[in-house]
């Protein structure tokens, strides 16, 4: 069974259609990446998928369950969220960490605080040290310990690193691609680097305007000399390159029993 499920699922705003009738399904442990040019409803179709933007009923699916029946805090532990711009709350960073099990009146131990600054290679002297004090990579990795601590089993990361230098972008992947490999995480990763959909991702999907115009695995999709024309246009920014081809992409479109999703 997916452990995220996708059927038919459109969303506007302010008039306007910002998905149009995506389906997709991402397999547990996967590295699911999603690519496309800017507006093209990335960002929106991630927070549908714990309900920061809220879908249709009967459009998203987590472990088999409609999303809409579940306690929206009971599914954002389930699916934590890491985000483009990391926010530290007032106070030290194990204040932070802490944040989601104090929602539910629990206690999280020193510990288990320690253990998890460990699994995002942090030492745990930094606990005590405020929060915005950190730099940006270190902000960052606090935030996917503040999401683990709820024990997730998918983390939804929206351009985790678009604001780190590389060496912290370096860093960011493999703490994350180490938690998948240690705890079997998945991840479902939104990101305008397509280099770093080739390092870390297992399948890639392109979203275009609202609307899939391919999903497959990464080293197919995004090879440099076989790769997807549209895709590897988008790797260098050729934004024209996108829009080409167009009786090839709905030729794709086209095939509704094709199922979307990858075999890992």
């Amino acid at each position: 069974m997916p452990l995220i499920e996708i059927r038919h699922l459109s969303l506007a705003r302010g008039g306007q259609r910002v998905l149009h009738d995506v389906s997709f399904s991402v397999n547990p442990g996967a590295v699911f990446m999603l690519i496309g040019p800017s507006g093209g409803g990335k960002s929106s179709l991630l927070r549908c998928m714990n309900r920061l933007e809220e879908p249709a009923p009967g459009t998203v699916f987590f472990k088999g369950e409609d999303i809409t029946t579940l306690p929206v805090m009971t599914l954002r532990r389930r699916v934590g969220m890491v985000f483009q711009q990391t926010a530290m709350l007032p106070g030290t960073v194990a204040d932070n960490i802490a944040y989601g099990p104090a929602l539910c009146d629990q206690t999280l131990p020193r510990e288990r605080l320690v253990q998890l600054l460990d699994m995002v290679s942090l030492d745990g002297e930094i606990a005590d040290k405020p929060a915005h004090e950190l730099s940006g990579g270190q902000a960052q990795r606090v935030a996917i310990a503040r999401a683990l601590a709820n024990e997730p089993d998918v983390l939804l990361l929206d351009e985790p690193t678009s604001a780190l230098d590389p060496i912290a972008t370096r860093a960011v992947e493999e703490t994350l691609i180490g938690l998948r490999d240690r705890f079997g995480l998945t991840l479902v990763w939104v990101s305008h680097l397509v280099e770093q959909a080739r390092r870390v991702g297992s399948c890639v999907m392109l979203l275009d305007e609202g609307r899939i115009t391919r999903i497959d695995r990464v080293d197919v999709m995004l090879s440099p000399e076989h790769g997807d024309a549209r895709a590897l246009a988008f790797a260098k920014g050729d934004q024209d390159g996108l829009r080409r081809n167009q009786a090839d992409d709905d030729q794709y479109q086209g095939e509704e029993e094709r199922p979307h999703g990858c075999t890992e």
